[in-house]
């Protein structure tokens, strides 16, 4: 079973300096139909005006990731990290039980936009922790590379979540197959360009939930990027 959350039908804020789209219910946005998917609870479509940002603010016992597709994004928290993030560098933070961190753009001229990404953690109270790594173009070009996961079996970016999330830059008329565990679910969000899962038509800022599938297939139909969480 497939259902598409269409990229129109997302909530939306414009504070200026913030232009979001919210895939969920999130903060003014309310929708008693979808207030998130399994242990999925935000996908935010940011864009951040030039020196603009979030300022310093809290969060507890939530899975953070932070997901740039264009422009920089300066990072500083609470356990004194300091870090810019591009393109192709993926950010997790496990808030715990308690962080405080800022989020600023610091171009002058290009504007930042991201995919601000909020999981339910498998345990709450643990230490906030913070983590970054590029992941390069190569690595993800046609395939659906691991790039955060809650099983210490792997090297990518940990969470503290039963969740697996890759990401996969396509190049048209590539078709992928992603295998589903039993009882295991799906949420594909469409970053870039146009594609199609299980033969379904989906565009840039598109998702779409599923479950009570063997395995989920992805058919790039323009160069695409696409975010794949594959979830309890």
């Amino acid at each position: 079973m497939i259902v598409i959350r269409p990229s129109a039908a997302r909530g939306h804020a414009n504070h200026g300096w913030l232009d979001s789209r919210h895939t969920f219910s999130f903060a003014d946005y309310y929708d008693e139909e979808h207030l998130g998917f399994r242990g999925l609870r935000v996908i935010n479509e940011d864009l951040i005006a030039p020196g603009a940002g979030f300022p310093t603010h809290g969060h507890r016992d939530m899975e953070i990731i932070s997901y740039l597709l264009a422009g920089f994004l300066a990072h500083q928290d609470s356990l004194g990290s300091r870090a810019t993030i591009r393109p192709g560098e993926i950010q997790v933070m496990t808030a715990g039980r308690g962080v405080r961190h800022s989020e600023f753009n610091p171009s002058p001229n290009e504007t930042a936009h991201l995919l601000q990404i909020w999981i339910e953690p498998r345990q709450t109270g643990l230490p906030p922790a913070y983590d970054q790594r590029v992941f390069p173009e190569a690595e993800r070009t046609n395939r659906l590379a691991l790039i955060a996961s809650g099983s210490a079996d792997t090297t990518a970016l940990r969470i503290n979540a039963d969740t697996d999330l890759r990401a996969g830059l396509l190049q048209a008329g590539v078709s992928l197959v992603h295998p589903l565990a039993a009882g295991r679910h799906a949420w594909i969000q469409v970053a870039r360009g146009s594609l199609s899962v299980q033969g379904l038509a989906l565009e840039a800022g598109d998702g779409a939930a599923i479950s009570d599938e063997r395995s989920v297939t992805i058919t790039a139909k323009t160069n695409a990027e696409v975010l794949l969480f594959d979830l309890a």
